[in-house]
């Protein structure tokens, strides 16, 4: 079948469209090498992968090694998040020690201690917007957004009723201070490179 082929069925059936639904279309898409793909309120975003976008996930990850192994990370998997089709693939995601996945292999919201989200120029509005919101309603304790554009990273923290209450600003270069989060860490930034 065909994507449009199993939209029209789905239309007839009556059936509400579900992240599943839709994760099973992208499957079924030509999505060009290089690209991630993700459900942001319904909506399918696809944005390629740079060079510079790699190298500070990279960094990131390297980073978060010294606390979390190599099990309870992720980049670019799909994590279900409240809210109507929310089907994220975040840069990172660390897990808590508890963290196990759910009967159809995905990690759990629930779980997340720490995300990061580079900026790509054309889903910026994304990470600012309606995924920080998200995060924030699911209780995500940290969240992290690195601009390689402004060359700032932006830290959330402290989320209760739907909403980040501690929100810290600094540009690449100052160390961005975790130790009071789950985390636990000192991140450097200093070696971010910038676009």
């Amino acid at each position: 079948m065909t994507v449009l082929e199993d939209r029209i069925e789905m239309a007839e059936s009556g059936d509400e469209l579900t992240l599943d639904t839709m994760f099973e279309w992208l499957e079924k898409m030509p999505i060009p090498e290089g690209y991630k793909a993700e459900i942001v309120g319904g909506h399918i975003f696809m944005t390629p992968q740079r060079d510079t976008h790699f190298q500070i996930i990279f960094d990131v990850l390297e980073q978060l090694r010294a606390k979390y192994p190599r099990k309870r990370l992720a980049s670019d998997v799909r994590i279900d998040f409240p809210g109507r089709l929310n089907g994220f693939a975040c840069d990172v995601a660390a897990f808590a020690d508890r963290s196990v996945k759910d009967g159809r292999g995905h990690w759990r919201y629930q779980d997340v201690e720490f995300i990061a989200e580079v900026i790509s120029k054309d889903t910026a509005a994304n990470d600012y917007g309606p995924k920080k919101d998200t995060y924030a309603a699911a209780g995500v304790p940290v969240y992290l957004i690195v601009d390689p554009y402004t060359a700032e990273w932006h830290l959330h923290t402290l989320p209760k009723d739907g909403t980040y209450h501690g929100d810290i600003s600094f540009g690449f270069g100052e160390e961005i201070d975790l130790t009071r989060t789950s985390v636990g860490l000192v991140l450097k930034t200093d070696e971010f490179p910038r676009d």
